[in-house]
Formats: C-alpha cells, structure tokens, sequence
C-alpha cells in the first residue's frame, strides 16, 4: 500500500500518554510529523496535554490549544480507551458508564471538536475501535458495546464529512497492555480466549489508516485478526459457537473460580454439565 509522506502533517492523538499512544507519537515523529497528544496525565515536555476526555469543557480548551500550537490539523488518531468487568448479566452501573463515557462519548467529543480544522485540511480519522466490535466476547460487555458503538459513529461520520475527512476504524484483537489489568484483578481474565499480537501490528495500521493515499474503510491489525474479522461479520453464528466453546472450557476448569461476577457463567455451565451426565 503507497503511503504519503507524513513529514510536516499536524496530528492530534487522544491516550497519548499510554501503551498505545507513546508508540504512536514515536513512530509518526520519527517519519517527521508533529504531535499533540491529549491525556488525563499530563506532560508538557512530551506536548501532551491534559485533558479529561468526558469533560465539554476539558475538550474543548484542549483540542482548541492542540490546534493552535499545531497550526491547523491533517489526522485526528482516536485512540484514548478504557476496559474492564461487566457482565451482560447485571444491570449497567458505574463501570459500564464509564467505560460508555470514555470509548463512545469522549471520542465523540474530541472528534466533533476537531471536525472544522479537519474539513480545512481535508484531513484523516482513525479510530481505534476492537475485534469486539464485531466479536464479543463474555463477561466484557460494556467494553464491546461502547467499541460497536463507536464504529456505528465511524460510520455516520464517514457519511456527513466523507466528501472532505477520510474516516477508518482499526481492529486490534488482543495486546499486552493496562488496559486488562482491572479485568484480571476482578478474576475474570480472558487469558484463554484471546491470542495476544504484537503492538507493532497495530502501529503499522493506525499508520496505513492515517498515510493512505485513498482512505480505508476497516484495517484488521494482524492476519488471524483478519480472519476473524472476516468470519465474525459473514459467519457469526460460527464465532459464536467458537466463544461458547472457550467459555465452557474456561468455565469448567475452575478459570473463574472465586470471581463473584462469574459465579452465574460458572453455575449455569456446571447445570449444564450436571444434566447431560444424568
């Protein structure tokens, strides 16, 4: 695929500040563009700057300052995300809010903020949305609501600024970073169900998302992730079958146990296991 040059292109990167934004901003400084990112952590010497992405006002005053110190804009990288346990089960508390209000709404807000300076450059989105965005998996459904959500928005923007903003949504499927951390800590990891990639995957394509000559539509990151790609979105009701299995190995090999937000999965399972041996 024939990239553009990104030398002197003006870009904004929301997450900056984590596993994902600092390999960003790494590999696009080196190819020479300019970088502002936006983070709740803050660090000036990086040009990153503070903003909480579930505040109008936060947003506004940073993508406004990004943009001056940018001088105008060519690629907005929407990469700022939160994960974490939530079962369909229960009813949405504190932590599927959150996870809605940062993955959805914040990139919604960062996006509508940066749209006129986008139009003006004809310029590129990319959004980092997830394989769960098409393949769910359990005990995670906060996380995949909110990123089948944000590709539904993708896609509506796609429409309104497609004659002047490119618009691509990029699938990682499953890498080693924080973001797992509260999911581990509630005993819910899904260790077993995914096959990590390299980070490296995934910045070579946010890059061919954002130097395209001819904008992507959807860029899985890695050749199993394009395959389940493929397959969740004509075959579902084979990748549901694949996960079912996984979560009833998971289940009966004691995986879960001790975890309170699972005890439903396991119970059903063992109900399950329970008649059919009768």
């Amino acid at each position: 695929m024939s990239l553009r040059n990104a030398h002197g292109l003006r870009v904004i990167i929301t997450g900056a500040s984590g596993t994902f934004g600092r390999a960003f901003t790494a590999r696009l400084q080196a190819q020479g563009a300019v970088v502002v990112g936006l983070d709740v952590n803050a660090d000036p010497g990086a040009d990153i700057l503070a903003c909480d992405i579930t505040s109008d006002e936060q947003v506004t005053d940073a993508v406004a300052q990004a943009i001056r110190m940018l001088g105008g804009l060519d690629i907005l990288i929407n990469n700022a995300g939160i994960g974490g346990p939530a079962p369909a089960e229960f009813a949405p508390g504190a932590e599927v809010r959150r996870q809605l209000e940062v993955n959805l709404l914040g990139t919604w807000r960062v996006t509508a903020a940066c749209v006129d300076a986008l139009v003006a450059s004809r310029g590129r989105i990319v959004m980092l949305a997830s394989r769960m965005a098409l393949l769910q998996l359990p005990l995670a459904a906060a996380y995949g609501a909110s990123k089948r959500a944000l590709v539904a928005y993708a896609d509506a923007l796609r429409m309104e600024l497609g004659t002047h903003v490119g618009v691509t949504c990029v699938y990682p499927s499953s890498v080693r970073s924080p973001i797992h951390s509260s999911t581990t800590a509630a005993g819910l990891s899904l260790e077993g169900m995914s096959r990590y990639e390299p980070l490296d995957g995934v910045v070579d394509a946010v890059m061919r998302a954002a130097l395209s000559r001819r904008p992507r539509r959807d860029l899985p990151t890695s050749a199993r992730g394009a395959l389940e790609f493929f397959l969740a979105r004509h075959v579902p009701a084979l990748t549901d079958r694949i996960v079912a299995r996984t979560l009833a190995g998971r289940a009966g090999s004691g995986a879960f146990a001790g975890a309170p937000l699972a005890a439903g999965v396991v119970a059903r399972h063992e109900a399950v296991v329970s008649g059919a041996a009768r």
